[in-house]
């Protein structure tokens, strides 16, 4: 079955909701009993297989994590209320005191503060690694490494991990691999065929697509469940049915939107090496990108989500100011994902610890981080084209 095909289909069974297309929205806590027998009989079933407190699941959350899981193609889902719930609580499922975590060094920024502050009190040691490391990373690992955590491309500067041949060295190791695969969805990036443990999505992003909720998923292999599982139950993970509901309409749609924002995103970023006030483009499916030829190996597509360096006369705040105040389509704002275009200046210098931004020989300048919505690419063009009008009159 095509993913397009699971999209629509999977976690629907209309036939046990009175024909209803879509499931229904099971606002729960408390699951009653008929009996005494029936309620000593729930209580011998895991409590994440069946419905028996509504934190554990209902049939809103099983069709979802359903969805998830044959998607992605790994064994089970399970939902946390936030995307980085859905990092921070495999950690602690699988970390403990004592243990060593390999990060890369291009992680997402609240991944990094968790391991920096609540991991650290625990007494788990954070390692940053390169995110170009690849293979070398077996150089890294110690007798207590217990998780080695990926992301590809990394958040803000977009660099490109051999995820097959980290996982490979990872495993040797005797270390699980965790992946932050937020940015290629589930569509454009199958995390259990590259030799991955646990795939991470924030569902805030392109799984839901509206900007107008936050959920995180976690799906893992059969063989990494039963921690993850017991970890999920132990901190309350859940989330709530409307949110689920709304990510799972999300889902339905998820095909036809990530191959727009793919189209409108390249169009953008061919656009943008051609302007004078650009230095580079980081995008790894731009064929002269350091990271293309894994992103052409190993992925199946791209978002729209990636970078660009201005050159350095750009970097003061009246610049800034003169490019983004008055912008008709691009938003100022947190998170990507949705059908509105965002535009801001980020700057990874100060948390990079294992390696430099930028690296060696690449140009050093304000970097933009630009999210590509579903609006007409010749006006978000045209609207870019204004910005950077005024922001060369402003310096």
């Amino acid at each position: 079955m095509k993913d397009a095909t699971k999209a629509v289909t999977a976690g629907r069974s209309p036939h046990e909701n009175h024909g209803a297309v879509n499931p229904p929205v099971y606002h729960a806590s408390t699951i009653l009993s008929e009996t005494y027998a029936e309620m000593r009989a729930k209580g011998k079933v895991d409590p994440a297989d069946a419905v028996t407190y509504g934190v554990h699941g209902t049939p809103t959350t099983f069709a979802f994590e359903d969805a998830v899981a044959q998607l992605e193609g790994g064994f089970r889902t399970r939902l946390c209320p936030t995307g980085l719930a859905a990092i921070s609580g495999p950690l602690l499922s699988y970390l403990s005191a004592g243990d060593h975590l390999l990060m890369v060094d291009n992680c997402y920024g609240p991944s990094r503060r968790f391991c920096d502050t609540m991991l650290s009190r625990l007494g788990v040691e954070t390692t940053y690694y390169d995110p170009l490391i690849g293979s070398d990373i077996s150089g890294l690992m110690r007798s207590n490494t217990k998780v080695v955590f990926t992301e590809a491309p990394g958040s803000l500067t977009f660099e490109m991990q051999d995820i097959p041949a980290t996982a490979a060295a990872a495993h040797a190791g005797g270390a699980i691999v965790m992946m932050d695969n937020t940015w290629a969805s589930p569509l454009y990036f199958k995390p259990f065929e590259h030799g991955v443990d646990v795939s991470i999505q924030a569902a805030t992003k392109y799984i839901n697509g509206h900007s107008d909720l936050v959920l995180g998923t976690v799906t893992t292999t059969e063989a990494a469940y039963p921690e993850l599982r017991d970890g999920w139950l132990q901190l309350g993970l859940s989330a709530g049915a409307d949110d689920v509901y709304l990510a799972m309409r999300g889902l339905r749609t998820i095909e036809v939107r990530l191959e727009r924002h793919w189209k409108n995103g390249l169009k953008v970023a061919d656009w943008l090496k051609t302007r004078p006030e650009v230095l580079e483009v980081l995008h790894p499916a731009l064929p002269e990108d350091p990271g293309h030829a894994i992103w052409k190996r190993d992925f199946l597509g791209a978002s729209s989500l990636f970078g660009f360096m201005l050159d350095p006369a750009y970097r003061s705040e009246t610049a800034m100011s003169a490019l983004l105040d008055d912008s008709k389509f691009f938003g100022m704002g947190a998170s990507w994902g949705g059908f509105e275009s965002l535009l801001v200046p980020r700057n990874p210098k100060p948390i990079r610890t294992a390696s430099a931004w930028p690296r060696p020989g690449r140009p050093d300048g304000q970097l933009m981080r630009i999210h590509i919505g579903l609006e007409d690419p010749d006006d978000l063009i045209a609207d870019l084209e204004a910005g950077f009008d005024r922001m060369r009159a402003a310096v």
